[in-house]
Formats: C-alpha cells, sequence, structure tokens
C-alpha cells in the first residue's frame, strides 16, 4: 500500500471503531439496558468504511435498518449515535429514530430507511436533482442482496440509467436475505451482472478487503461526477451476527462460517497495516484503547441524556 500513513491508520480506527460499538451495544441489549431492536453489522465493517472513504463531505448515503456502521463511516460521531440508541433528545434523530433509522443530513446521511430497497429510489431522486443543479455531489446507496429481488431496485436503478445519474449502488452481498441463502432465490446470484441489462458498468469486489472497496469506490466515484454513473458495486462480505439479535444463524454452515471468520476485514487490514513498515502494533493497539474508551464515556453520558418531552411529539412531523 502507498496510501499515506495517517490515511490508513484513520481507516482503522473506524473499522476497529464499529466492531467494538456492535458489541458494546450488543451487550447493552442482552443485559435489557437499551430500548427497541438492533440489527447489526460485526463482519461488514470494510464495506462502509471503504466507500464512506471514498466520497467528500458534500456527498450523500442512503442506508438501511443495519445501519449503524454506515453512520459512523460517515462521520456521525459515537455520542450521537449512543444518545438516539438510548432515546435521546441529543441523539442524532433526537431519540425518534432508534437503532433502525439513524442519519444525520447535515453530515450527509439520510436516516435509515427500514422497507428493504426503500433508499435505492430515494438515491436515485437525489441524484437526480444533484444532476439537474450540477453540484458534482454523489449518492451512495447501501442495501443487502435481499433488495435485489424487490421492484424498487428495478425502478430507482434503471431511473438512475436512463439518466446518467451520479448514483453509487452499494449491494453489501453478505449472501443471505433474513435467513435465506442467496442462491435460493437467484439463477445468477451475482449481484453485479444485473448492472448489464441496464446498460451501465457493475463490478464485484471483495468487500472485506477495505483497500479493495475504496479504490472501487474512488473509481465510481470519479466516474459519476463525470457524468458517466452509475454504478454497481457489489461487494461480497459476511455478517458474524444475525439477522436481528434474536437470531442464532442456525442456517450458517459450519464449515461456511469458518472459511469468512478466517477474512475478517480487521484482522486482514491488521496484517497489511503491520507488513508496512511504519507501522507497528503498539498503533494499532492504542487506536483500540482509544476507541474504547470513547465508547465506554459515550455510554455514560447517553444514559444521563435528557429523553424527549411530551411537547416533542408533534416537532419535525410533517403532514
Amino acid at each position: 500500500m502507498n496510501l499515506d500513513r495517517d490515511f490508513v491508520l484513520g481507516l482503522y480506527r473506524k473499522l476497529v471503531l464499529i466492531r467494538e460499538f456492535e458489541e458494546r451495544v450488543k451487550f447493552l441489549f442482552l443485559e435489557g439496558t437499551m430500548p427497541g431492536t438492533i440489527h447489526q453489522c460485526q463482519g461488514q465493517e470494510a464495506t462502509a468504511v471503504g466507500v464512506c472513504a471514498a466520497l467528500g463531505a458534500s456527498d450523500y448515503i442512503t442506508s438501511t435498518f443495519r445501519g449503524h456502521g454506515h453512520a459512523l463511516a460517515k462521520g456521525l460521531s459515537v455520542q450521537e449515535m449512543l444518545d438516539e440508541l438510548f432515546g435521546a433528545s441529543t441523539g442524532c434523530c433526537k431519540g425518534k429514530g432508534g437503532s433502525m433509522h439513524v442519519g444525520n443530513m447535515a453530515k450527509g446521511m439520510v436516516p435509515g430507511i427500514a422497507i428493504v430497497a426503500g433508499g435505492i429510489p430515494l438515491a436515485a431522486g437525489m441524484a437526480l436533482a444533484f444532476k439537474m443543479r450540477k453540484t458534482g455531489q454523489v449518492v451512495a446507496c447501501f442495501f443487502g442482496d435481499g433488495a435485489v429481488a424487490e421492484g424498487a431496485f428495478h425502478e430507482g436503478v434503471n431511473m438512475a440509467a436512463i439518466w446518467d445519474l451520479p448514483v453509487i449502488f452499494v449491494c453489501e452481498n453478505n449472501l443471505y436475505g433474513a435467513s435465506t441463502r442467496i442462491d435460493k432465490v437467484m439463477k445468477n446470484p451475482k449481484v453485479s451482472d444485473r448492472a448489464a441489462s441496464y446498460g451501465f458498468r457493475g463490478e464485484t469486489v471483495d468487500g472485506n478487503d477495505v483497500i479493495a472497496v475504496y479504490e472501487a469506490a474512488t473509481k465510481a466515484a470519479a466516474e459519476c461526477r463525470a457524468g458517466k454513473g452509475p454504478v454497481l458495486l457489489e461487494l461480497l462480505t459476511y455478517r458474524r451476527t444475525g439477522h436481528s439479535r434474536r437470531d442464532a444463524c442456525h442456517y450458517q454452515a459450519k464449515t461456511e462460517k469458518e472459511a469468512w471468520f478466517s477474512r475478517d476485514p480487521i484482522d486482514r487490514f491488521a496484517t497489511q497495516l503491520l507488513g508496512r513498515g511504519d507501522i507497528a502494533i503498539a498503533d494499532l493497539e492504542a487506536i483500540k484503547a482509544a476507541v474504547e474508551k470513547e465508547i465506554e464515556d459515550g455510554v455514560v453520558n447517553a444514559k444521563q441524556a435528557p429523553h424527549p418531552t411530551l411537547a416533542d411529539l408533534t416537532t419535525d412531523v410533517l403532514a
């Protein structure tokens, strides 16, 4: 890797931040400390970090109900995220979104859309606005492999194609739509192949390699800004947890899990970094320690943060 030392360490920090955040949140839910439900992304950190690292501050992302990683990668703070998950009025969505709807428009993230494929036509509409205004902005639209079977996928992707809109369609292909394996519902399980039928470029990338994701997303973003979009990126990855918090993952074969767990995105990137010569294990340990402290401090503060009042019931509501 010839990338700048501070840049790659920043990528590593984001990877570790997402993993540690998700692990801490998991136990907060198991303890009954945190309300609601969760859909987590342990194992998929490189998809969020690699894509968002290729975007500018004025670019936007749309997300899903599995959006904690996307939010942290796009620049939302640990504190505003934890406040939101605890239902506090100081949260990124003022305590009204919870885990499934995190986001912050000021930081370029539309609050997560829990409807499967719901963000795809929205991203196309945003990209149309950017093109008409000639702002040079790009939208990265995250969705899972299960979303490809929805009509909204066809409609949104086709709209983006016919008008050459600046959208990067990012399919996080973790092989399962809830508990159903992709090859059970698709004759051709290679999602990137679908781009050709709409007349634009698709690419399949190792979604557990953060540098590969970053390079693919950087190329896609440049194409979009040059009026050559959209682009469909299929990022092959694997979630280390259940679809939601009560899912024990019995449908995942033991050999399959072992194979994917051996390709953990954080471990792989750490090995790459340590092979550079200008990064030591102490650097990586210091990053992890700082991340753990940030999260623990955030939990303490979030538990004490104020909750919405009855008067907040009608704020930010449009009819």
